[in-house]
């Protein structure tokens, strides 16, 4: 062995070290194989079970220290170590090695096997590669605290890697890339506070890794855990859960890209973890911050997705998260921030304080439990913030409180309890390339939800939506409720899409006239709670074959101004185009609920409009047929009210019985008659048709009785068709 000075000790991360203290590889190598445990020098044990240890100390290691293919069953332990060449323990068996507070220029381990830990620990500094490609540890594989320098190549190449232990990599900093594809882990894989520095492009390659315990990626007590370029983990499986909790992550330098189609693709990704299956939880949560796609399509996670309080901003640092801030809002942005397509999740999500900048995709998500977004805000301007096509969830979809810049698409969604917007407030809706229309702010195309659709006011917070609520031929089991909702932002969009709508309850008492059309064509409900502002949406409600069986505020029936005032929201609504559907709703309503006098009202307004929109067609004819809508309407009700014509029939009577009265005694059609004149009876044959008492066609008048007695003729089946006509109605009905 080379001498040591007293009292001083060799710094191996010196660049230029002393030269008394070298000692050549070979003689290491010569004290390998005459090491006989008991033996003086280097011996050590340090506890009666373990191995003996054959240790180092402060050496300047001049050549390869070569122990290839050597089977070696003591530890061998070097402290403040310098290696001038990488060490070569190729196809070695070893009890066991530790590199402690060294300095090497790399390791070459292929196929190297070990019974005990390999450590790389106490700073130790490796300035290249370490390779343990296929190499087998009984222990762990321990480089805590270390520093692997191997910039544009492998800091650690382990490809296969086997670990009946962990590897514990806590606080180690990597300037390179750390290769495992195909590692196997029976513990743990720990590498919390690690900074892992490749910016050319992956700073972990995990390709298929499996990992028997947690893969731990959070902060220390001395640092967060930090990536900058990809975190590839593609077809990993993980035991228990997978943690980037508190991390900074940053992707890879843009002029670095090995992807292809953009639309599968995320160039600027600092998480991939596609087919990832982890049996418990994925924690990406608790400030976390990402400036590059976290990407985990067709993954398989047994817990819950963890978000909250994480930021994931694709703006280039552009985006504020408010709305006015004074500068031109950003958006859309080419990336993606956070994308799930097919991904299965046996727990829910959490995302509460979210702040994304950048797209949301979750097409095909299925989560069994429910999806929380309380309180986040989702910024997109002018696209997609949100993908969800198919998307299911078990439980509710919480988003009270949210903030979003573009719109939320989750047509054939299915929701297993409340969808829930309360208080949230969406706005800069996208734009559909092919004519940049508007799209909705919310599209819930043909989606199941199986309680409640809630888009309502919440802690003194409206809800608002600057673009189209799209609930187009949507289930919703029990309640649709826009309770103080501020709808709408222009005049030439919709505001509400309800067609084809099937719910228990619609409630419609909004904050303000929706700015926009409203369409609830084909829409059904049990109950409609609404209130007049609803009913004055600048762009009219289309209500063609909406159907709904009861008002949460019933019609009491003795309030006339009620149903007066409910017909002019009607008129109104419609924007004085007649359409007869709303009425007959409106009739068939009162009359299921008891209210037959007011369902009569509502048909004669019908009449009345139908009248007059066929008087504004035929505008020739426009007059005779309004002179013939006002003779109806005051004398039958168009029919629909018959004791009305019974009125006029006694009013007729009496002033056809006067009149015949006061005139001179007619002639008799016939001589051979022999008829005594009568005006009563001559008058109520004139007035009922079919019926005769015996006066019919027998008197001849003249003059102004002649023509009255046409009149009265006409009057009478008139009259008489109006009442039987009513009665039969009033038969049906009772029958049905």
């Amino acid at each position: 062995m080379t001498e040591e000075l007293p009292g001083r000790r060799l710094d191996p991360f010196d660049p230029q070290p002393p030269d008394w203290a070298k000692v050549r590889a070979e003689e290491i190598v010569r004290q390998v194989f005459a090491f006989e445990p008991g033996s003086s020098g280097g011996f050590g044990r340090r506890r009666a079970t373990t191995p003996p240890v054959l240790r180092f100390s402060d050496k300047y290691i001049v050549g390869v220290l070569d122990l290839r293919a050597v089977e070696f069953q003591h530890l061998l332990e070097f402290v403040r170590c310098r290696f001038e060449d990488p060490p070569d323990l190729r196809q070695t068996n070893l009890a066991g090695c530790e590199f402690s507070t060294c300095r090497l220029p790399g390791l070459e381990g292929r196929n190297l096997y070990s019974d005990n830990d390999l450590r790389f620990v106490g700073g130790t500094r490796v300035e290249g590669r370490i390779d343990l490609t296929d190499a087998e540890i009984s222990g762990s594989l321990d480089v805590t605290g270390a520093k692997l320098v191997n910039a544009g190549g492998y800091a650690l190449h382990a490809d296969r890697l086997q670990l009946a232990g962990a590897l514990l990599a806590a606080n180690v900093e990597v300037r390179g890339q750390l290769r495992l594809p195909g590692l196997r882990t029976g513990g743990n894989v720990n590498l919390s506070g690690a900074l892992l520095n490749c910016p050319e492009g992956y700073a972990l390659d995990g390709n298929g890794l499996q990992v028997g315990g947690n893969l731990q990626c959070v902060a220390t007590s001395t640092r967060r855990f930090t990536a900058i370029g990809r975190l590839s983990l593609p077809s990993a499986r993980i035991e228990s859960d997978f943690s980037l909790r508190g991390a900074l992550l940053r992707p890879a330098d843009e002029d670095y890209q090995d992807g292809g189609n953009q639309r599968f693709f995320d160039p600027r990704a600092t998480l991939i973890a596609d087919r990832m299956q982890v049996s418990g939880n994925v924690d990406l949560d608790r400030d976390l911050e990402s400036t590059g796609t976290l990407r985990l399509v067709n993954a398989r996670i047994g817990g819950s997705l963890r978000l909250s309080g994480a930021t994931i901003d694709m703006s280039d640092g552009a985006e504020p998260f408010e709305e006015q801030t004074g500068k031109t809002a950003p958006g859309p942005y080419r990336h993606r921030a956070l994308h799930l397509d097919g991904t299965e999740i046996d727990g829910g999500i959490d995302a509460r304080d979210t702040r994304i900048a950048g797209q949301v995709r979750l097409v095909d998500v299925t989560t069994r439990g429910s999806v929380v977004l309380d309180g986040s805000i989702l910024s997109n301007r002018g696209g997609d913030v949100v993908e969800g096509r198919r998307f299911t969830t078990g439980g509710n979809l919480d988003a009270r409180g949210l903030t979003v810049f573009g719109s939320i698409l989750l047509p054939e969604a299915s929701i297993g309890a409340n969808f829930d917007l309360r208080a949230s407030r969406l706005v800069s809706p996208g734009r559909y390339r092919r004519d940049q229309s508007q799209k909705p702010s919310v599209d819930l195309r043909v989606a199941q939800i199986g309680r409640d659709l809630v888009c309502a006011r919440g802690d003194g917070q409206p809800f608002s939506a600057h673009g189209e609520i799209r609930i187009r031929r949507a289930e919703i089991g029990r309640q649709t409720n826009f309770q103080g909702a501020e709808l709408g932002s222009r005049l030439n969009v919709t505001a509400i899409n309800a067609f084809g709508l099937i719910t228990q309850e619609l409630r419609v008492d909004v904050a303000a006239p929706p700015r926009g059309h409203v369409n609830l064509q084909h829409a059904r409900c049990a109950n409609l709670a609404d209130n007049d502002k609803f009913w004055d949406a600048s762009g009219h409600v289309s209500l063609h074959d909406f159907r709904y069986d009861a008002l949460a505020k019933p019609i009491e029936l003795d309030d006339d101004a009620q149903v007066k005032h409910r017909l002019r929201l009607l008129r109104n609504a419609m924007g004085d185009n007649y359409r007869p559907g709303p009425y007959d709703q409106f009739a068939t309503m009162l009359r299921a609920n008891g209210n037959e006098e007011h369902a009569s009202t509502v048909l004669i307004d019908k009449q009345r409009w139908r009248y007059a929109a066929l008087a504004d067609g035929y505008r020739l004819l426009g007059f005779p047929l309004l002179v013939w809508s006002c003779l109806q309407r005051w004398m039958v009700g168009y029919g629909y009210r018959p004791m009305r014509a019974l009125l006029w029939l006694l009013a007729l009577l009496i002033a056809g019985s006067v009149w015949f009265s006061l005139q001179a005694v007619p002639t008799e059609a016939n001589a051979d008659d022999n008829l005594v004149w009568n005006p009563v009876l001559f008058t109520i044959d004139q007035l009922v048709p079919i019926v005769d008492f015996g006066h019919k066609n027998r008197w001849h008048f003249e003059g102004a009785s002649q023509w009255i007695t046409a009149g009265l003729v006409a009057s009478g089946w008139v009259l008489a068709t109006t009442v039987a006509a009513g009665i039969t109605r009033m038969l049906r009905r009772s029958s049905s």
